[in-house]
């Protein structure tokens, strides 16, 4: 059973924005809807090893493991700051412009699927999250998060893709000015790298 509990704790955390919206937002303006459908596909699916991780108990070994914490985080690190200079470089797959074409939307979601699943803290943070909204019953502990997982998964995509129509519906706003592009692949490099940051500094 889902609580209204646990729909408003997940609905707060999904809102929050994070690495995934700032992506997808950064594709609604530079692709449009169809490019930020995909991006906030991809964000989804890159939620689920990080759900079988907290299902499976793999979370508490990342968590209790320097070693392993590290070396997933030092990817995302490095990932993030790809994302940010491909923003700020000229002709980057992130980079905003007035004759952008739309890239394919597998390769868009798997960019996606990637900023999640190099994120360590994915996985802590549901070992946290799901324990305290299970009933108690020990036989259903797994279809309970199974079901609380999806549900938040589901959510994340729709909040994520609300993230994007309204990125792409400024998008025409904004592809008439050669300065303002500018300023917003600064912004998402900029963004970017500061995320780089925040997840370095990180621990376990």
């Amino acid at each position: 059973m889902i609580s209204l509990h646990f729909l408003l704790t997940a609905f707060v955390v999904v809102l929050a924005p994070g690495t995934g919206v700032v992506y997808t937002l950064a594709l609604g303006l530079g692709q449009g809807r169809a490019a930020a459908a995909w991006a906030a596909l991809g964000c989804t699916i890159g939620i689920v090893p990080h759900l079988l991780a907290a299902m499976l108990g793999l979370a508490a070994i990342l968590h209790s493991s320097a070693l392993l914490f590290q070396a997933v985080k030092l990817a995302g690190v490095a990932y993030l700051l790809y994302l940010a200079w491909q923003a700020l470089k000229s002709g980057g797959v992130l980079s905003i412009r007035s004759d952008r074409q739309s890239q394919p939307g597998p390769r868009i979601a798997g960019r996606g699927a990637l900023i999640n699943i190099l994120n360590p803290k994915l996985s802590v943070f549901f070992l946290a999250l799901l324990p305290p909204f299970l009933s108690g019953d020990p036989t259903a502990a797994t279809a309970e998060m199974i079901m609380m997982g999806g549900v938040f998964m589901a959510m994340t995509f729709a909040v994520f893709l609300l993230y994007g129509v309204f990125a792409a519906t400024a998008r025409t706003y904004v592809l008439g000015s050669d300065r303002a592009l500018r300023w917003l692949n600064r912004g998402f490099a900029a963004v970017f790298a500061g995320l780089a940051a925040r997840l370095a500094a990180e621990r376990a």
